[in-house]
């Protein structure tokens, strides 16, 4: 490692209610790949955004290079050369990706405002190939997946060149494939002297990549340790403050054989492809596949996301019409979308009506006015049984940590009180506090009779959550495991079935000694 290019020391924020950052340090060396952990509502991004611009500290001080220096925007964090890339996507959806990666900074021709596209695409082409990323530079970026956007977000970040790169969870909707690739990327700027600031909960990453790791907990410094020098319980330990004693939860078949959702021969183009499954009351039905096997096409299809073009849908026994996400939950389906923002949230409203926001007709009183008293009982309840980490219900979900926020959405289905619940990535971007308590939330939901669906791309969590696991290939159920028939390379065997059918030498004994993250 070279010298030091960061250096914060005694850094406060405060935010109304909220004392987000208590004299918290951090430094990071040239040629290094620093990891910054902690729970959800640690003060990490918070810390990242002081860093870069976004938010302005009230006390401290900030070193670049040796010498003192006030970042009061982000434009002048990238002139300095700190560059970030957000946990949550950060792109305009209705541009190309070429336009995104240089808004701002595009080549101009001869005239100053005609931007000269081909050079813009030919040097977005160039960042693409550096990542390995076969993707048209012209292609709009509403167009692509979740994690081909982030990939886009990180070749953004290498356009400018920084000497610092900051990166907020990179590979939370990554596969494992695109996870190596990113650390392959890694490796490379760390060889050429950048200095990497690395955010991720997935702690099993951080023996792969980084050199040292810093813990944040509750706003402020605990530690800065040497990766080799530290077990991952031991950090664990250092951010909850506690021991977590994950042990393996025992899954025994499920005693109830009554059927409350049957899925019968769906399709939909090329993504669903003659799907038939059951859900019967009180089990967790683990959804395991690829990236693109079409288990979260599933799932917005039967909640009524997306059109079908055939199939049944039977609840309770009852064959049913879902044409919208409205037609769902009147049959007692709720979805927690992997992207809350977009789908599960209303940013600028407070945690109380976003909690109400799937029941409001019942707190409608005489000649429809809302029973204040009523709601705020029922948002309290959900705040108290989840843990949510928030000031008060009138807070702006906006503000909330991203584990906060997902636990926001849990609540407003919990509130509705449905029967059947479509989790899809319930623990993304979740720390490990806050994943033992999702753990025992679908577990008490599943006790009291509710029906859970849940999608994952961790297969641990899928193995230790499920009563039966389905696995999908390529918009096909390839195979459906018992808890005590599944292993992880079972079911990646049927997660690869496609492949195993056209080279059965190749797939006969498939070994994945590290399939922790498979895409979504």
């Amino acid at each position: 490692m070279g010298e030091v290019l960061v250096l914060m020391e005694g850094i406060e924020k405060t935010f109304p209610g909220v004392h987000a950052l208590s004299q918290c340090q951090f430094e990071l060396r040239a040629g290094e790949v620093h990891a910054l952990v902690g729970e959800n509502g640690a003060g990490k991004s918070t810390l990242v955004k002081v860093l870069t611009g976004v938010y302005t500290k009230d006390a401290g001080r900030i070193f670049y290079k040796g010498k003192e220096v006030e970042i009061p925007n982000p434009r002048v964090a990238q002139e300095l050369g700190i560059s970030i890339i957000h946990q949550e996507l950060n792109l305009m959806p209705h541009l190309t990706v070429a336009q995104n990666i240089f808004i701002g900074r595009e080549p101009r021709r001869g005239i100053r405002f005609l931007l000269n596209e081909k050079e813009i695409n030919q040097k977005t082409k160039q960042l693409l190939d550096m990542i390995h990323l076969d993707l048209d530079p012209r292609t709009k970026v509403a167009d692509l997946t979740v994690a081909k956007q982030q990939m886009v977000e990180i070749a953004k970040a290498l356009s400018y060149n920084s000497e610092v790169l900051i990166m907020d969870e990179p590979t939370s909707a990554l596969s494992d494939a695109e996870t190596q690739e990113l650390f392959r990327i890694i490796r490379q700027l760390r060889d050429k002297g950048v200095g990497i600031i690395y955010i991720s909960h997935r702690l099993e990453e951080l023996k792969q990549i980084s050199d040292r790791v810093t813990v944040m907990r509750d706003g402020r410094y605990i530690d800065t340790v040497r990766t080799q020098d530290v077990t991952i319980d031991k950090i664990i330990s250092m951010m909850v403050g506690r021991e977590i004693y994950e042990t393996s939860r025992a899954n025994p078949e499920n005693a109830s054989q009554e059927v409350v959702l049957e899925v019968k021969n769906l399709n939909r183009g090329r993504v669903i492809k003659n799907v038939s499954f059951n859900l019967k009351r009180g089990e967790i039905l683990g959804f395991a596949g690829l990236m693109g096997a079409g288990r979260t096409e599933v799932a917005r299809a039967i909640f009524g996301a997306d059109p079908i073009d055939s199939g049944e849908i039977y609840v309770k026994g009852k064959k049913v019409d879902i044409k919208s996400p409205r037609d769902a939950v009147k049959c007692g389906i709720g979805y927690l979308s992997e992207d809350r923002k977009r789908y599960g949230l209303m940013l600028g409203m407070d945690v109380e009506t976003n909690i109400v926001l799937a029941t409001i007709e019942k707190f409608l009183g005489f000649l429809g006015w809302v029973n204040k008293a009523r709601v705020r009982a029922e948002a309290q309840s959900h705040v108290d049984e989840l843990r949510i980490k928030t000031p008060g219900l009138q807070q702006k979900v906006k503000y909330l940590s991203g584990g906060n926020q997902q636990k926001v959405v849990i609540g407003k289905w919990l509130a509705r009180d449905c029967e059947i619940l479509i989790f899809d990535e319930p623990t993304r971007g979740i720390d490990v506090g806050a994943k033992s308590e999702i753990y025992k939330l679908l577990n008490d939901l599943a006790e009291s009779g509710k029906s859970i669906i849940m999608i994952s791309s961790e297969l641990p969590e899928i193995l230790r959550m499920s009563h039966r696991i389905a696995v999908m290939c390529e918009g096909r159920i390839t195979g459906e495991l018992s808890a005590s028939e599944a292993t992880q390379e079972r079911i990646m065997q049927y997660a690869t079935m496609r492949e195993n059918r056209e080279n059965d030498a190749r797939y006969s004994s498939v070994s994945v000694p590290d399939a922790t993250a498979l895409g979504g």
